[in-house]
């Protein structure tokens, strides 16, 4: 990874995560508002839990024993997964403020002696071969500047018979037409307020799986389901505190909670995917 966007992530998700605690919770991720989208009035906390269930049914993970998020955050998914499967649980990210903030959260919890969080990068991970039964991707992919050679480490670590699990931001297909002028646009202005170096289709991920080789491929689309978060972060975001919050947390912050609407709209003319992968190794 860049030395350049290595350092907008890192800034950016140190300056922006104690905000998002604040106002919305531990968990950094899109929520669940039903297969069709119309469960809106759902608590936020609970659709953001939701989110990882289903992605665990509709994966088929019923158990695990160790674990690795990449892309951890605060530890909202590890910290989760390491109380409902009693497991160990190894989280990874670029912001030294969520490590320690993700750490001090598991020894709230009484976790610490199961879980662990360290800074380090997903494109070339400090962990042996066939580490973890569960390797858990919950929107960290459209960080990384190389897809193949992510999806590649996370194969590397995943023990024979274990379960990766992506989601993550993707563009529509282009196999029946290419992104327009205005589509492209529409993605820059994301790439530039969220620190991506760019994003890709569902169907390159699976192309991408099949190289690795990862056996059993499935691949869904929820956009439809997890489209409603942006405009309840939106309204969450119009409070005194929220706004005084931005105030404190600098630049970066402030041009994410203005460019909500981009992914909100993203969605709505369909060029913003929210794209699922797994398979066993």
């Amino acid at each position: 990874m860049s030395t350049t966007l290595y350092q907008q992530i890192q800034q950016f998700y140190d300056a922006s995560s104690g905000l998002w605690e604040e106002v919305w919770g531990e968990h950094m991720h899109h929520g669940y508002y039903g297969a069709d989208g119309t469960q809106k009035k759902k608590e936020r906390r609970q659709a953001q839990i939701d989110l990882i269930e289903e992605i665990l049914n509709w994966a088929d993970v019923k158990t695990a024993t160790n674990i690795l998020d990449v892309g951890c955050g605060i530890g909202g998914s590890s910290l989760y997964l390491a109380e409902k499967f009693h497991a160990r649980t190894t989280g990874i990210t670029l912001s030294p403020v969520q490590a320690a903030r993700a750490t001090e959260r598991a020894q709230e919890m009484l976790l610490q002696v199961r879980s662990k969080f360290l800074v380090a990068d997903a494109q070339a991970m400090p962990f042996a071969d066939d580490t973890f039964d569960l390797v858990w991707s919950l929107e960290s992919g459209e960080h990384m500047p190389d897809k193949t050679q992510f999806l590649q480490e996370c194969y590397r670590v995943l023990k024979p018979g274990g379960t990766l699990i992506m989601a993550t931001w993707c563009h529509r297909p282009t196999d029946d037409a290419p992104l327009t002028a205005d589509e492209q646009k529409h993605l820059q202005d994301i790439y530039r307020v969220y620190c991506l170096p760019y994003v890709i289709s569902l169907p390159e991920y699976e192309a991408i799986a099949h190289q690795l080789p990862l056996k059993n491929i499935r691949t869904a689309d929820w956009s439809v389901a997890v489209a409603p978060f942006w405009n309840v972060v939106i309204d969450s975001a119009i409070t005194s505190s929220a706004i005084f919050g931005l105030l404190r947390s600098g630049w970066s912050t402030i041009q994410g909670a203005l460019a909500l609407g981009l992914m909100s709209r993203g969605y709505e003319r369909g060029l913003i995917k929210f794209g699922l992968v797994c398979g066993q190794k």
